[in-house]
Formats: C-alpha cells, structure tokens, sequence
C-alpha cells in the first residue's frame, strides 16, 4: 500500500528533487516550497496546497491534483502526461513551452483533421470545422462538438465503409460524407471523460485506443 501523508505542513521547504511517487498526500501543504524536479509520479493529493510553489521539471504523471491549489505555481518544463486537474485553482500558474501535456494538444483555432476508432476497428476521418469548440486535458485525446465525416475504413484492411458506430455510445452513428453534433459537450478541458466527439490528431493514435 502506498504511503499516506496526512496534514502535514511542508511550505517553504527545500525538496527539489525529492521523489514522492505513489504516495497519497492529505491537506498537506507545499506551498511557496522549492519543488523543482521533484517526481509526483501516480500521487494522490487531496486538497493539497502547491500554491506559488517552484514546480519547474517536476514530474506529475498520472498525479490526481483535482481539487488542488496551485495558484502562482511555477510548472516550466513539468512533466503533466494524464494528471488529473479538474476543480483545480489554476490562477496565474506559470507554464513554458517545455511543459508537457498542459497546453492544448489540439489546435485552438482553424479547420483541423481528426481520427477515432470505432466498433469493429473502423477507424473514422473528421473534418473538425474552424467554428468547432474543441478541448483536450493532459493527454492526446481531444474532443469537439461536430465534425464532418471524411472516410471510414477497416484499421487493418483500409477497406471503404458507410457506416460505424462510436464506442462510448452505440446510438451514436458516423456516416461517410454527413456531419455529426455531440449535444451534451462539455467546455470544461479539465474534464476528461465526458461529452463530445472524441478523436485524435493522428490515424496512428487512434488505432493504438484501446
């Protein structure tokens, strides 16, 4: 079992470099802390305090920081692969072009050309129109709310089909050539699995969803 920290008051402290992994941390406070290269690799924190911490080159990797306070913290060159930041206080954090996974993965603007696997291993091209809303978390999942669809074809064959059906909700049909418009969603980037049109910027990562 990992270990567990609970209430623990660690602000202004020097841990750079210090390797937290697989720890799950209670109300603990890191506040105004020199962080910097620190692995919070698969941690759990609930309602811990980041705030105005040096989070530069730290590792947060499949972290849960939902609910955290990391106002003013300083993530440059910080690993977020599949951290989880939703209801997180995100106020003023400082972020460069090293830092992995926070930015959007998708283009925020202009016309762009998706991919999603479908029952049966069709993989679906979209066109994602310039007016689509469009969102991604910490991942390379993206998701919009319409799209176009371009082609259908077999994952391994590439045979042409007119048809297939979306994996997370099976009334959920793409048609070769007609658009499709995900009602329920959802502009909160933050939250991962929830409404919208699922894809991906590339064939070879839609084929590799599991």
């Amino acid at each position: 079992m990992a270990a567990i920290l609970t209430d623990q008051d660690y602000s202004y402290r020097q841990l750079a470099g210090a390797n937290f992994h697989d720890i799950q941390f209670e109300r603990v406070n890191f506040s105004e802390s020199n962080l910097e290269g620190a692995n919070f690799s698969n941690c759990l924190c609930i309602d811990c305090d980041f705030s105005y911490a040096v989070l530069k080159n730290v590792s947060f990797e499949s972290a849960d920081l939902r609910g955290c306070d990391l106002e003013g913290a300083d993530i440059s060159g910080a690993n977020m692969y599949f951290s989880m930041l939703e209801g997180a206080n995100l106020t003023d954090i400082i972020y460069d072009d090293q830092t992995q996974y926070f930015k959007m993965y998708c283009p925020e603007k202009g016309p762009i050309v998706g991919y999603k696997k479908c029952f049966g291993f069709r993989i679906v091209q979209l066109l994602i129109p310039e007016d689509a809303r469009r969102t991604s978390a910490t991942n390379n999942a993206c998701r919009c709310d319409k799209a176009k669809v371009l082609t259908i074809k077999d994952m391994y064959t590439n045979e042409d089909y007119d048809e297939a059906v979306a994996y997370a909700d099976g009334d959920f049909i793409y048609r070769r050539g007609e658009w499709v418009e995900a009602k329920n969603f959802n502009p909160d980037r933050w939250v991962d699995s929830t409404g919208g049109i699922n894809f991906f910027m590339t064939r070879e990562e839609a084929e590799a969803y599991l």
